[in-house]
């Protein structure tokens, strides 16, 4: 997944805790560029959710149905790519990393011709 057509940036931002409290950014950027390629799309939705609302973690199996019972928006729409400047690669089993914009591997996955290529969600409309 590339960054939004609309982004401004031209380099990769570490997104940061806000009040000392995690973002959503934040804690989707730790989970993924410290551990590429372990976790889905959803696994990084829950796991976020949890740290974001400080759950325990011994007991989140009976959490993770009524969580995905409404939907969740994709990783389209993640601050990582709309304003952070990450791009999200999934691999052939669904597990996601991500790469700086400005990065070698970035450029590399770009120009894959068997890589499907979504772009990051639009912050704002097209005029």
């Amino acid at each position: 997944m590339t960054i939004s057509d609309d982004s401004n940036v031209t380099s990769a931002r570490i997104p940061l805790a806000k009040n000392g409290k995690p973002t959503i950014a934040s804690i989707e950027y730790e989970l993924i560029k410290h551990h590429p390629y372990p976790y889905t799309q959803e696994e990084v939705q829950f796991k976020t959710y949890l740290i974001k609302n400080q759950i325990d973690s011994e007991n989140t199996g009976e959490l993770w149905e009524p969580y995905f019972s409404k939907p969740k928006a994709c990783f389209r729409a993640s601050p990582l790519v709309k304003n952070s400047g990450w791009g999200i690669h999934y691999n052939e089993h669904g597990k996601i990393a991500i790469y700086e914009v400005n990065s070698d591997t970035y450029e590399q996955l770009l120009h894959q011709e068997n890589t499907a290529k979504l772009k990051g969600m639009r912050s704002k409309r097209k005029k």
